[in-house]
């Protein structure tokens, strides 16, 4: 199923990211070993561009990239975003014309137990690679992707929109936050939309809800833990089974990713600020809510318990306001939900079965 609904999505999204303005533009993205950056990798090949990877070896094992083997359709070149002098020298070969930064800690879990290092990370390696993009004459755009997380946010029964306050409760939300306002900082100070004409670099942020999809292994995190729960026929255990989230399939916000680098590259500053990219409002669902539509597509008696230990605090409640992505950049969730889960079940199952998982990813 998931490979007839991706190639939907994928020519439906040309309506919006054209595959004739990347064929053959030259790319540098960061973090192309991860969930999100294979994904990405993969529709940039598709569109003809020519792209460097620049990232640390998968995070996982198995990882989505080694699977689909996506190092054939990029140059490849492992190096941490903390390493300046590599990343910059990295990304003055390529000569890339946009820049995608993916490169992160992603995970709110594990910046409770790696604290520094997810600021070292989410925030110097923001620095690291705007600083290069200072000292490379090629670049015409550059997307910061951030989160979700980066909001502060007070509970409020309303999505949050582009303008409203950054925050962060724990050190991940945290380092996104400071790693929007140090693009802000570098846009005004290095960048800015006013002296467009001498510098001629577009710089804005994209802000993604939840993702899933096939290919993510990632630890703590829920589609993940509740595959590797399906897989040994345990009970799924949840923490947070109200906490409710903007969730989408992968497919989703790297299509709004190419979409906002492309207006940047072809009208410069009027794009230059903060997007959201998430799902139609009925499509933040709870945590529980996503378990119990799992149990009942997995079938073979799937079942799920909540756990009751003490845990580190998440946000219990987080939608996002997507019409200003919606208005300008035309761009919109092309899936709902359930859409989402059956391709992302029906990618997991393929995968089970020895299946061809780049062809389910295409």
């Amino acid at each position: 199923m998931e490979d007839m609904v991706a190639n939907s999505v994928m020519t439906s999204t040309e309506s919006e990211v054209t595959a004739s303005f990347w064929r053959g533009k030259s790319v540098f993205l960061t973090g192309h070993t991860g969930f999100k950056g294979a994904w990405l990798s993969i529709l940039l090949h598709s569109f003809g561009a020519r792209v460097t990877g620049y990232a640390l070896e998968p995070p996982t094992d198995p990882s989505f990239y080694a699977l689909a083997r996506v190092d054939r359709f990029l140059e490849s070149i492992m190096g941490d975003v903390r390493d300046s002098d590599r990343l910059s020298q990295a990304l003055s070969s390529s000569k890339p014309e946009i820049v995608l930064h993916l490169a992160a800690q992603p995970l709110v879990r594990e910046s409770y137990l790696t604290p520094a290092a997810t600021y070292a990370i989410n925030v110097m390696g923001t620095v690291n690679i705007l600083e290069a993009v200072r000292s490379c004459p090629t670049v015409r755009a550059v997307v910061n992707v951030t989160t979700d997380k980066c909001y502060e946010n007070r509970e409020l029964d309303s999505p949050f929109r582009e303008d409203e306050p950054l925050g962060g409760y724990d050190p991940y939300s945290s380092s996104k936050a400071c790693s929007e306002l140090v693009t802000a900082a570098w846009r005004s100070s290095f960048f800015n939309p006013q002296n467009y004409e001498v510098h001629g670099v577009a710089i804005a942020t994209a802000r993604a809800g939840n993702v899933i999809g096939g290919g993510d292994w990632a630890s703590e995190r829920l589609i993940p833990d509740c595959i590797r729960a399906l897989q040994n026929n345990v009970p799924i255990r949840i923490r947070n089974p109200q906490a409710i989230r903007p969730w989408q399939h992968v497919l989703e916000p790297i299509s709004g990713y190419l979409s906002l680098a492309q207006k940047l590259y072809e009208h410069g500053c009027e794009y230059c600020s903060p997007w959201n990219f998430g799902p139609h409002g009925d499509d933040a669902r709870s945590v529980e809510w996503i378990v119990k539509r799992l149990c009942e597509k997995w079938g073979n008696g799937a079942r799920y318990e909540l756990d009751m230990g003490g845990h580190p605090h998440e946000a219990g409640y987080l939608r996002l306001d997507i019409t200003k992505a919606r208005s300008r950049l035309g761009w919109r969730p092309r899936w709902n939900l359930e859409q989402a889960l059956d391709a992302t079940l029906d990618w997991v199952h393929a995968w089970l079965e020895g299946g061809d998982v780049l062809e389910k990813s295409m």
